[in-house]
């Protein structure tokens, strides 16, 4: 497969587009930012990027932005992910050789997780890349990185460590994989230099394999271990209380996606402690434990 070096990011913001961004930067692609044509996000991008604003609902506009790149990387999130499926028509339309759609997470690959409601979307954008690469149009590749690391410890979505509260699923025992923001970076610049390894196929990476109380024991090590809540939750009855949210006449989406989401983190049988990693092909040198304790620590300050 040729070399790829001009590639479209749709999704530069958020949580992890802008890490991205500057990771392909850095790693000296050439990158083209699609923007919504009432954003000010282009703005704030670095000297060497194009910005272009494009009509997501416009396939005429998305065909012409992609002309002439070998790649397209979305991080596109939340409501919108759906309009991955045009962006996927227009890159085939246009000539680009891989896309990387806004997967970044869990293990979708996996029919117990593909099944949740929260996912459907994203599975939809995935068998429209199989399909196209089936008949020869395009390459895919799925990233799967497990929760984002640091980003959790930050806003508390692994572990609260400002406030000294944990909910411990299961026990907390139960090990899954985790990746910082940059290092998911540097895996999607890995699966560009790495175009033949990574095509038509799921890459796992890592920078750790970890538990809850795992990184309760890290942040007691951080801020002491007095003063602590912990509550312990079973994650079959997160699982059913978002089912039943779900059939409400009246869902709330935060009572059903967040608990379906770390049900695939902290569950059974979701297969979110990656056994065959990529972290060597695609550069990923992971945390030891007295890295991942320093990065614990970042976040009790």
């Amino acid at each position: 497969m040729s070399t790829i070096s001009k590639v479209a990011l749709a999704g530069a913001t958020g949580n992890l587009g802008p890490v991205i961004l500057k990771e392909l930067v850095d790693a000296g692609f050439q990158v083209t930012v699609l923007t919504r044509k009432d954003s000010t996000s282009d703005k704030s991008l670095p000297p060497s990027v194009t910005a272009v604003a494009v009509d997501y609902d416009s396939l005429d506009s998305l065909t012409s932005a992609l002309k002439g790149h070998d790649a397209v990387v979305s991080t596109i999130g939340g409501t919108a992910l759906s309009k991955q499926l045009l962006l996927v028509q227009a890159a085939v339309k246009a000539g680009v050789k891989r896309f990387l759609p806004s997967e970044f997470g869990s293990n979708t690959a996996v029919e117990k997780v593909s099944s949740l409601p929260v996912y459907k979307d994203k599975v939809e954008v995935q068998n429209a890349l199989k399909a196209a690469a089936a008949s020869g149009s395009l390459t895919y590749t799925f990233v799967y990185n497990g929760p984002f690391l640091d980003w959790g410890l930050l806003i508390g979505f692994l572990i609260d460590i400002k406030n000294k509260q944990v909910t411990l699923y299961d026990n907390g025992e139960r090990v899954f994989s985790a990746t910082t923001l940059s290092s998911i970076g540097k895996a999607v610049v890995g699966v560009l230099r790495h175009p033949a390894e990574t095509a038509n196929r799921p890459v796992y990476v890592q920078d750790t394999a970890t538990s809850l109380k795992k990184l309760l024991a890290l942040a007691k090590n951080a801020t002491g271990p007095d003063g602590w809540k912990e509550e312990v939750v079973a994650v079959d009855d997160i699982v059913a209380g978002a089912w039943a949210e779900l059939k409400s006449p009246n869902p709330d989406p935060p009572k059903f996606i967040f608990p379906f989401i770390r049900a695939t983190i902290f569950g059974e049988g979701y297969e979110s402690l990656y056994k065959n990693l990529d972290n060597e092909l695609l550069g990923i040198k992971g945390l030891s434990d007295a890295e991942l304790q320093e990065l614990v620590n970042k976040f009790a300050k």
